[in-house]
């Protein structure tokens, strides 16, 4: 099984949790990993954390029990850690391009992201907000952001989307939309014959029967009551501070968060170092870690490997379950 892996901002920590991630021989045994930047960088990235593996250029196939590079860049680059750069963010796109290109081919079975900075990516040819939005386009698909951890599982029904404008982006077909593909997700890819799905309200306390906004009472309640989704159970709409301060989270196999921090900061609080973030509702597999470039540790040697590691392996064990091959 061939992973590939967008190098993420060189300035960052995803040179460093990547490294350390295959530094593991025993993971080298059960994939094969493809690094799009520049040979002379990984190994510059190796020396750096003082970091012992296998690391050879590749020429045409990649080769077993290595970690494989991808000259995807002209030449290698000097990171100055912890800076917003906008040559590194060009470079972190270059990666990203490159690695999605052999995906749409099929020349990996799966696609592992490490962080990008998202101001140090924009450009005239960039003006995706993140990886997320980037990969929707380039395969046409419903993208949804799904936070996986063997214990809680969280999606979202908008993710970047500025606080001042996440209500009018909550409608009842996008709600809809993100259930199904929740469901399908939990079902193809997890392996949960008989999914239970929690839906969050988007107001505090749910609204309290619409005395705090009435989108529970005139959006979210009609569609819970009447929307099915073959083999699956919906329930909610629940007070999202209440339901995860009783654990209720534990009842069910995933939770449909309305945005962003009303999902990530429960997710993270409770499954830091090791969630993965899950693209899903993509035709091809992609993850990636559930942090950031995290400049204030970038070059120290600090970086946990966690969550990076369970990205890898949890694309493998989707790349399985939906039998993909290259």
């Amino acid at each position: 099984m061939t992973i590939g892996i967008s190098i993420g901002d060189p300035n960052g920590i995803g040179p460093e949790v990547v490294l350390k991630t295959f530094a593991d021989s025993e993971l080298l045994t059960v994939c094969t990993p493809i690094v799009y930047a520049h040979f002379d960088f990984v190994n510059q990235q190796a020396t750096h954390f003082d970091l012992q593996l296998p690391i050879e250029r590749m020429h045409d196939q990649p080769k077993k029990g290595v970690l494989n590079v991808v000259d995807c860049w002209t030449e290698s680059f000097q990171p100055q850690y912890g800076e917003v750069d906008a040559k590194a963010g060009q470079l972190s796109v270059t990666s990203l391009v490159a690695a999605t290109a052999d995906l749409q081919k099929g020349n990996i079975n799966a696609l592992v992201t490490a962080p990008i900075h998202k101001a140090a990516i924009q450009s005239e040819d960039f003006r995706f907000p993140g990886h997320t939005d980037y990969l929707a386009q380039a395969f046409d698909g419903d993208a949804l952001m799904f936070l996986v951890h063997p214990e809680l599982r969280v999606a979202l029904v908008t993710d970047h989307v500025a606080v001042k404008d996440i209500a009018r982006h909550i409608t009842t077909d996008r709600i809809a939309q993100k259930l199904n593909a929740v469901a399908n997700s939990l079902q193809q890819d997890f392996g949960i014959a008989n999914p239970r799905i929690a839906v969050l309200g988007l107001n505090p306390h749910a609204g309290d029967e619409g005395v705090i906004g009435d989108e529970e009472v005139s959006m979210l309640e009609p569609l819970l009551q009447t929307h099915q989704i073959d083999k699956t159970e919906i329930s909610g709409p629940f007070s999202a501070d209440a339901f995860f301060g009783s654990e209720s989270y534990k009842n069910y196999d995933a939770i449909l968060a309305m945005y962003h921090d009303q999902g990530l900061i429960p997710f993270k609080t409770l499954s830091f170092g090791q969630g993965v973030n899950f693209t899903a509702g993509l035709s091809a597999v992609r993850t990636s870690p559930d942090h950031g470039t995290a400049f204030g540790i970038a070059g120290t040697g600090q970086a946990n490997l966690q969550s990076f590691r369970q990205a890898v392996q949890t694309a493998i064990e989707v790349v399985k379950r939906r039998n993909i091959s290259t």
